[in-house]
């Protein structure tokens, strides 16, 4: 059989474990015997096997070789969602507004959550978003020019940021924390609700591969409106 696709060996190799003709915890076939039965490059094998035992569905050790997972993970995806699409996906109209919006030096503590230099310059947008003209997500995000300096560019009356960045901010990676925090007077004032209310909150930062440095993109919170619930598939 000849297969030099690493996405097919991957669901090749996906099909043996579920019939269990590769059992939990028995030693699969080396790197080499495979390369020589799907007549493939062993390079092609390596990042089929490397990228499933990043799911935790193999374990892969030196000189004792892979084996199936005898208790594989399950691993939660998360996509940067554009909040456009989810608001317009639940058949609701969107708007987005920008309350505030400012080029300037960032602030000391900004900067040093951003691992930035001294002279680090940022775009600091709040932004409001909403769902049949009802508030449904306020954002306070610190964009780092130095990533991504075209953004200045963009027209946030046609785009907003999150959609701007998603399309055009090639993230390697990123920080996400959830959380229910109490309603600052920001939040209050921009999501209509009272000080203290209970609100669903993301924390999140990407960053880029510049050079081969990881570089911060952004920093952003997200205060969702009371009511919000995130789902999201293993």
């Amino acid at each position: 059989m000849s297969r030099t696709n690493y996405l097919d060996i991957q669901s090749e190799v996906r099909k043996r474990i579920q019939t269990r003709a590769w059992k939990p915890g028995e030693i699969i076939p080396t790197e080499v015997e495979l390369a020589a039965e799907f007549s493939c490059a062993r390079a092609t094998i390596n990042r089929a096997l490397r990228e499933l035992a990043e799911t935790g569905l193999l374990e892969r050790r030196r000189k004792s070789g892979t084996r199936v997972s005898l208790n594989p993970t399950r691993k939660a995806t998360l996509d940067i969602p554009i909040t456009r699409l989810e608001i317009e996906a639940a058949g609701q109209a969107y708007r987005h507004k920008v309350l505030s919006f400012e080029q300037v030096g960032a602030p000391d503590h900004i900067s040093a959550r951003m691992n930035l230099n001294s002279d680090g310059q940022v775009l600091h947008l709040k932004s409001l978003h909403m769902a049949d003209d009802q508030p449904f997500l306020f954002e306070d995000r610190w964009v780092n020019l130095a990533a991504t300096p075209d953004i200045v560019q963009a027209d946030f009356d046609i785009i907003s940021a999150n959609e701007w960045l998603v399309q055009n901010a090639p993230i390697s990676s990123g920080d996400i924390t959830f959380g229910a925090e109490t309603a600052t007077k920001f939040d209050a004032n921009a999501l209509g609700v009272p000080v203290g209310s209970a609100l669903f909150v993301v924390n999140r930062q990407t960053w880029m591969l510049i050079e081969a440095q990881k570089t911060t993109v952004t920093l952003v919170r997200l205060a969702y409106a009371p009511g919000y619930q995130m789902t999201t598939k293993i």
